[in-house]
């Protein structure tokens, strides 16, 4: 385990590889899940500011449920999520690229420049997940069997996660951080 400031992060994320290999997978974590992808609480009125926007580029199916659903929801578990098209179905802000690839809608508007958000902090720090205590947060590497082919993408490339995910890492905790992590991890080779 490494703790750099409130963060506990697992070996995993310093030792495994992964880098998403979106033609073999298609988007798989958009729509595989008990529910949406998980929010923290600032995102819920996030979603609700950029939906205008965000919405001509989801989905119809993805419309509609947000029209009965929201912007967000509650998942089973107590949790804010956003809304799925069907039951463990997609979600409801991803859309279908030409090649069938499940993409986020959200974070197209955000590359076409239309919004400075660029999707919800659980999409973008996968394979990670957070989970929060009173006292820091533990970072954890999220092994799922759809994710086969970044594992070795990854591995064929030598790029570990916390390399893959560092802009993720950087948006969450700050650059100083990120590099105290690498820091740390070098440190530790040598």
């Amino acid at each position: 385990m490494i703790l750099i400031g409130n963060a506990v992060i697992s070996d995993d994320i310093k030792e495994q590889f992964f880098v998403c290999d979106l033609e073999k997978c298609k988007g798989a974590c958009c729509v595989e899940g008990d529910s949406g992808a998980p929010l923290e609480d600032e995102e819920t009125s996030v979603l609700e500011k950029i939906y205008p926007i965000v919405k001509d580029y989801i989905t119809e199916e993805g419309r509609q449920v947000i029209a009965k659903q929201g912007t967000w929801v509650i998942d089973k578990d107590g949790d804010k999520c956003t809304p799925t098209v069907g039951e463990n179905r997609e979600c409801a802000y991803a859309l279908y690229d030409k090649k069938g690839v499940l993409k986020c809608g959200i974070e197209q508007a955000y590359l076409d420049g239309k919004i400075d958000f660029k999707k919800p902090m659980s999409c973008h720090l996968y394979p990670i997940r957070i989970t929060k205590y009173d006292q820091f947060d533990a970072l954890n590497y999220d092994r799922w069997h759809i994710c086969s082919p970044a594992c070795t993408l990854g591995s064929q490339l030598g790029v570990p996660i916390y390399k893959f995910l560092k802009d993720a890492l950087i948006r969450k905790y700050g650059a100083s951080w990120y590099e105290e992590l690498v820091s740390e991890i070098e440190s530790e080779k040598s």
